[in-house]
């Protein structure tokens, strides 16, 4: 496993009931044998601007710090690995 900086703040914008959604969280569950890091999953229902910008996107895995997007509606590993690498 890679470890990286511990400030490496990920999030996941979906919505309950969101097939796409639990695969990508899934997915980076299972991702975190090969890389150490955290993310928190936010519900965009709950906030109405987050619901407008990503309704139609979801899931979308970003980093908050940069607001650069990742990728969405699936993990893109390639661009994970790419993102996370910058965190060594």
């Amino acid at each position: 496993m890679v470890k990286v900086d511990p400030t490496v703040d990920l999030v996941v914008y979906g919505r309950e009931e969101c097939h796409l959604c639990e695969q990508i969280i899934q997915s980076l569950k299972a991702y975190q044998a090969r890389w150490s890091f955290d993310f928190q999953v936010i519900d965009i229902d709950a906030d109405p601007e987050l619901a407008s910008r990503y309704n139609d996107k979801i899931p979308v895995l970003m980093s908050l710090s940069s607001q650069k997007e990742i990728c969405r509606h699936y993990l893109d590993t390639a661009a994970l690995d790419d993102y996370l690498a910058n965190f060594r």
